[in-house]
């Protein structure tokens, strides 16, 4: 983590507030400013600042339909599957498109060796720095001088050598998506209709054997390891909880009748309920776009940018469901789905299901064992995949461009919800509208007064030395932003 700038802040009567900017956030797939004040050792405010304009959408408006899978995959360098699925997804709907049953297992075997290789990635490459010390040289520093590890040295060396190790693994991962998507990191083989590439049984054997290691890393050395930190770490499944709402749209289809691995649904106010697209909005008050675009539904959603807006901090929009914060990532489609934890988390935890462990998954070390958890879930399912995959059988079905049409893609990228949004008039792209997982998580307080997720989680997080802000950072890459 770079930039952190502690200052005083006076304080009427209370004493002081210590203002701490961590700028930029570190470590995370983007571009992120964070500023908390600190009282008393524990945050007591905080703002997430999105600074970047992306405009995706005006850059589809005109174009032909069938580019948006391409395109909007340059959204993100880490999950451009997931936003190639999404669009793809969006566009059969609007084609009117059923994907032959080889179609659904392909996509859903590129987009799971994805989720292994970004799942990797953000434990070992991103947060696992919180957790170890590796060597005094590039990429281990520059680190705070007082990062608060505590593991012993041989847990420190296991997490270095497997930090090695896991930019192996992750190699793999990236050959077994471009054995069937084309190549990574922005795949071709994901397209309207399903996919382009059918499956041969060489090329289902070559991914097999890669995904073998794979499958052996996840299971013997990342959960091992996610668990093994949560004893000297354990004060961090008390912190963090956020809202402690969350929503999934679901992935991974298991058939052609709606039913997903990771299933849809919303909790909400300690409640469940299906999932309803309807209830989604977006809203603009600290956001730099105009207020005439607040409170709007994703489908007459408009991107106009105002850069000088007074009360804009962030050019992220502030996404609610049901005018309500929500949370979304692992931890959201693991409690909404609630599969039987793995033989060492059960171990580990006491309990035999995700919910079963109660507040403490909503917490900084509760969504890494999310993570972890589901990527073992993944893996599993793969395999079923493999021996589900028909060598030699179509995986695409052609449609034409229809003069007009809307669609809507509702997926899952390996960081939280994913939703795309397309409008189709004279054959071409009228409006386009992504809500993607950081406008999820770390959009600003919305028009209601209501922070967003990461920045509600940060709330009582605590940080006993204002110029060593640890935990802000360990808060914020849980959630993978």
């Amino acid at each position: 983590m770079a930039g952190c700038k502690p200052e005083a802040v006076p304080e009427g009567t209370g004493g002081k507030k210590i203002k701490v900017a961590i700028d930029p956030v570190t470590r995370i797939e983007g571009h992120l400013k964070v500023e908390v004040e600190v009282k008393d050792g524990k945050v007591a405010d905080a703002r997430c600042f999105g600074g970047m304009f992306r405009g995706f959408e005006n850059i589809l408006t005109g174009r032909d339909p069938r580019d948006a899978s391409q395109i909007v995959q340059r959204i993100c360098g880490v999950c451009p599957t997931a936003h190639a699925t999404a669009a793809s997804m969006a566009l059969d709907d609007a084609f009117g498109v059923t994907l032959t049953n080889n179609g659904r297992v392909a996509r859903n075997l590129i987009l799971g060796a994805n989720y292994l290789q970004s799942h990797i990635l953000h434990f070992y490459h991103l947060a696992a720095l919180d957790y170890v010390n590796g060597p005094d040289v590039a990429p281990f520093v520059p680190r705070y001088k007082n990062n608060d590890v505590r593991v012993d040295k041989a847990t420190n060396q296991v997490g270095v050598d497997q930090y090695l190790e896991a930019l192996e693994i992750r190699k793999i991962c990236h050959e077994m998506v471009a054995l069937l998507g084309g190549r990574m990191p922005h795949v071709q083989g994901i397209v309207v209709g399903g996919t382009t590439e059918i499956p041969t049984r060489e090329k289902l054997n070559e991914f097999a054997k890669r995904f073998k290691k794979v499958r052996t890393f996840v299971e013997e050395k990342y959960l091992p390891l996610i668990y093994t930190l949560a004893g000297p770490y354990g004060d961090l499944l008390k912190t963090g909880s956020g809202h402690k709402n969350c929503i999934s749209f679901g992935v991974f289809p298991l058939d052609g009748e709606g039913n997903t691995l990771l299933k849809s649904g919303v909790y909400t106010d300690g409640k469940f309920s299906d999932f309803d697209p309807a209830q989604i909005k977006e809203y603009v008050k600290h956001s730099f776009f105009d207020d005439s675009t607040t409170g709007l539904h994703f489908s007459k959603g408009k991107t106009v940018p105002d850069p000088e807006k007074a009360t804009g901090y962030s050019f992220i929009k502030s996404t609610r469901y049901n005018d309500k914060p929500h949370e979304v990532g692992p931890l959201a489609r693991m409690w909404i789905t609630n599969p039987e934890l793995s033989a060492i988390g059960q171990k580990a935890l006491g309990v035999k299901n995700v919910r079963d462990i109660g507040d403490a998954a909503f917490s900084i070390l509760g969504r890494h064992v999310a993570r972890a958890e589901e990527t073992l879930l993944v893996a599993k399912q793969i395999e079923k995949w493999l021996d589900e995959a028909k060598p030699g059988a179509e995986t695409f079905v052609a449609a034409d461009i229809p003069e007009s049409a809307e669609g809507i893609g509702l997926t899952e990228a390996p960081r939280g919800a994913l939703l795309h949004y397309i409008n189709i008039k004279d054959s071409v792209i009228a409006n386009y509208q992504i809500v993607s997982a950081t406008l999820w998580n770390a959009n600003p307080m919305d028009d209601m007064g209501q922070r967003g997720p990461i920045e509600e989680a940060l709330i009582g997080v605590p940080v006993p030395d204002a110029e060593n802000p640890v935990n802000v950072g360990r808060l914020i890459r849980s959630y993978d932003p």
